[in-house]
């Protein structure tokens, strides 16, 4: 650890100073720009040539992916996790009969709306490099079911992948029998996950919801640190349709005692969140005054940070990703780790005023990747991939791309899901993306090409869309689009809409290499 820098004098015009200027212009704006300004700082991005390792391909061994393939089908038999039921009785069942294995270390529980891979990948690269053994569960994957359960950084290998199955199975056959309803996919998965942390085992889990937070099969875990990413409109047919109501079900991940690590909210979603801490009796560190972004500026391969710890001051971060909310999700994941480890006054009373070792973060900070994340899977043209999958996202992700890419001529590859708010999250997109074309992936949860481009023609005119159903041959559509005019340095290739189209353009793009 080293000492925490002395505070700048009232007349030193340094970053504490700029950091009072935050806070008052965070105080002061308007309650309707506060949800705006927050969606703003939501999706994860990332642009950089794709890394190796970051996502896993299909095993290279026949009788392993055999073996990983049945297991999936076995998964898809059972309720999926789009379709819920409000209570945590299968999920308890299943840790009593595994003997309570979500109790065998300490954890970071992470909700919110969009955000949360991104910050947990970044709670997770810190951790790692302080030395702990890290367990990430997440959710969804974008490649390969394997992603959801990482050891150490790194998604677990399929064979351990198929242990953690066969070794679990047993036991959810067992609560099977005993209840109204079987297991679902997200709880099976839930039940692995935190088995396999406590085999491994790890010094530490960081757990993402699948969705929501009082009912999800994750919250079985007693986080001591909680986060709560930015809070928007998404999956409004199950938890509401208000940022306030939303934040109800995100909040139920606070637990008695619990250390707190608050993004910025919408002023009605705050407000919630803190009177349940109170109730809890948890300490809160919210960003815009305990902690946040002091400084950023553009850099080749992402950003340069100076953040405000809640013990002191980190200057000169390199993030290798781009976009302001990425900023912000860095300065969310260091809080959360600072908690962890119990430095600063704003998580109780037993905390240091410290900073974490300086090297050590910005260390972790310049290895930190978010796969599908304005990743870039090809050049001449670029071709960005970007999860986008609701308007705060959209919001984010184009505000990213103006920022940080120069592009002359952009085109969208859009295939979003069924539910979604696919007129916000075109009319996000609009402005920066010169024609869009419109498509599907191929999971049951598609959105109809032809019905989502409806839409886009009332959003974009008919002359700037055009549909083609096959990923595939949107794709080879699009770069085509982006090559017209000899623009090649200039052009570039947008694909967004949904997790799973991200996904399976990368497998098309060759991302997994």
């Amino acid at each position: 650890m080293s000492d925490t820098p002395a505070p700048d004098t009232p007349d030193s015009g340094g970053p504490l100073e700029e950091f009072e200027d935050i806070v008052a212009a965070e105080g002061a704006r308007d309650p309707d720009l506060a949800v705006i300004e927050a969606g703003s700082r939501t999706l994860r991005t990332q642009a950089g040539a794709s890394r190796e390792a970051d996502l896993p391909g299909r095993p290279a061994d026949p009788e392993t992916d055999r073996a990983l393939r049945e297991v999936e089908t076995e998964l898809s038999k059972r309720w999926p996790e789009t379709k819920l039921d409000p209570s945590v009785v299968r999920i308890r069942a299943l840790m009593d009969v595994l003997g309570e294995p979500q109790r065998s270390y300490p954890a970071i529980h992470v909700t919110g709306t969009n955000g949360k891979t991104s910050t947990a990948r970044m709670i997770e690269t810190l951790l790692t490099a302080f030395e702990l053994r890290t367990g990430r569960f997440s959710s969804p994957h974008v490649q390969s079911i394997t992603e959801r359960i990482s050891l150490d950084g790194a998604p677990v290998p399929a064979e351990r992948f198929v242990a953690a199955y066969e070794d679990v199975k047993p036991y959810v056959e067992l609560v099977d029998a005993r209840e109204d309803y079987r297991l679902s996919f997200f709880e099976v998965l839930t039940g692995m996950a935190y088995a396999t942390f406590a085999d491994a085992p790890v010094d530490v889990a960081i757990v993402e919801v699948g969705m929501g937070g009082t009912w999800d099969a994750t919250n079985v875990i007693d986080g001591q640190v909680a986060v709560i990413t930015p809070i928007g409109l998404d999956h409004t047919e199950r938890l509401g349709d208000t940022p306030e109501k939303i934040a109800v079900e995100k909040a139920g991940i606070i637990k008695a005692d619990a250390r707190v690590v608050l993004a910025q909210q919408p002023i009605d979603a705050a407000s919630v969140i803190l009177r349940r801490a109170v109730e809890e009796n948890a300490t809160v560190a919210r960003e815009g005054l305990e902690f946040g972004v002091l400084a950023r500026e553009m850099a080749v391969g992402g950003q340069l940070l100076t953040l405000r710890g809640l013990g002191g001051e980190y200057p000169e971060l390199f993030l290798p990703l781009y976009g302001e909310h990425m900023a912000h999700n860095a300065a969310v994941a260091l809080a959360a780790v600072e908690a962890f480890f119990g430095v600063g006054a704003a998580v109780g009373a037993g905390g240091e005023a410290r900073t974490l070792d300086v090297d050590v973060v910005r260390e972790a900070f310049a290895a930190v990747t978010s796969p599908g994340r304005l990743e870039v899977v090809r050049s001449s043209p670029t071709v960005l991939l970007d999860a986008a999958h609701n308007p705060p996202g959209a919001q984010a992700a184009a505000a990213a791309v103006t920022e940080a890419f120069g592009f002359s001529r952009l085109i969208g590859v859009v295939g979003a899901s069924e539910g979604k708010d696919v007129r916000g999250l075109l009319e996000a997109f609009e402005p920066i993306l010169t024609e869009v074309v419109i498509t599907q992936n191929g999971s049951h949860r598609a959105l109809d090409a032809d019905r989502l481009a409806g839409v886009a023609v009332e959003v974009f005119g008919e002359e700037r869309v055009v549909v083609e159903p096959r990923l595939d041959e949107a794709l080879d559509a699009a770069i085509a689009l982006a090559e017209e005019e000899h623009e090649y340095a200039g052009a570039g290739v947008l694909v967004t809409g949904s997790v799973i189209t991200v996904g399976e353009a990368r497998l098309l793009l060759g991302g997994s290499r």
